[in-house]
């Protein structure tokens, strides 16, 4: 299994569609300092087909009111430890600390978001 450890932060986001520019905005920043700190992919995908019969959407999992959709978005480092140090590095970059100090409204509801680091079971 040598080269196949990845490790994986994911999140679901609701967002009211009303704001999703602006979230795209903060996104792309972002998704440029992750990549020039070290993480080796980032994606941000806006929610499309997501009434799915006789499953639970996502869009039920992220409770969204009708004006909102959801955001699924994923960054991929070499380890753990690695996203660590990525992670860390990040949040102590002056451009993020910029972005989170601005006192301009966050395009979503941080408390909603739902986050968490994954281990790979399967890479193809």
């Amino acid at each position: 299994m040598e080269g196949m450890e990845r490790y994986v932060d994911g999140f679901l986001i609701p967002i009211a569609k009303d704001r999703v520019n602006e979230y795209r905005v903060m996104a792309q920043k972002g998704s440029e300092i992750w990549k020039e700190i070290g993480a080796l992919e980032y994606y941000e995908c806006i929610g499309d087909d997501l009434d799915v019969e006789d499953m639970v959407s996502f869009k039920k999992a992220a409770d969204t009111s009708e004006d909102e959709t959801v955001i699924f978005s994923w960054i991929v480092f070499e380890s753990k430890e690695h996203r660590d140090r990525v992670n860390a590095a990040v949040m102590s970059d002056p451009r993020i600390k910029e972005m989170m100090e601005s006192g301009a409204e966050p395009p979503f509801d941080y408390r909603r978001m739902a986050y968490g680091g994954f281990k790979t079971l399967v890479r193809s």
